[in-house]
């Protein structure tokens, strides 16, 4: 399995909700620390396996209602992308609303099909070897705000203006209905709907 460098993560709807590390002030030069020991990590891990999953934090809680967490309901949810897919002709796939375990564990998965040989497309929904949910695939466009999937953009030295390819990799509820769908069973929100990323 692929490591994960989590710079946030929650299991959320059906996973426990954890709060979020104590912020604290950085300077310039740790920032930039930070960013070179993080670059060298991900060279080091797609090196030896194909690909990186980066886990990044979402705002407030996206637990089971009466989650232990005292973080507010809602905010902005969290996230997982892969790095390294494009080293196979393949967009980066990123998943809302998961955990690290959880998407590292999707990510890996579909990384491992991409490793194979297996291309993902916006067709009919796709079960995940390991998981009990089904997922579909939209065209995602990181534009229109600050880009979420930095780690990829570092790598592959990448401008805003000239952005990674990706896959948002959308997963359904335990009744099999995706978001778009009636009656689907997490917040609204928790996976931001692929309609609005397209440009």
């Amino acid at each position: 399995m692929v490591r994960t460098s989590v710079h946030s993560s929650r299991e959320v709807a059906m996973f426990a909700c954890e709060p979020p590390p104590e912020a604290r002030a950085v300077t310039p030069l740790q920032v930039q620390q930070r960013l070179d020991q993080e670059d060298a990590w991900l060279r080091e891990t797609v090196l030896r396996h194909g690909w990186a999953v980066e886990s990044v934090y979402g705002e407030g809680c996206w637990g089971p209602p009466g989650c232990p967490c005292g973080l507010p309901r809602g905010g902005d949810p969290p996230y997982a992308y892969t790095v390294g897919l494009h080293d196979f002709g393949h967009p980066e796939l990123v998943v809302f609303g998961l955990g690290d375990e959880t998407g590292s564990l999707v990510l890996n998965a579909l990384g491992e099909r991409v490793r194979g040989g297996g291309r993902m497309l916006p067709a009919r929904p796709l079960p995940v070897d390991g998981w009990h949910h089904r997922v579909r695939f939209f065209p995602f466009h990181d534009v229109g705000g600050p880009p979420l999937l930095t780690s990829a953009q570092r790598y592959y030295r990448r401008t805003a203006d000239d952005p990674v390819s990706v896959l948002q990799v959308v997963w359904d509820d335990h009744q099999g209905r995706f978001p778009w769908e009636g009656g689907y069973d997490f917040p609204t929100g928790l996976q931001p709907p692929p309609r609005v990323f397209l440009g």
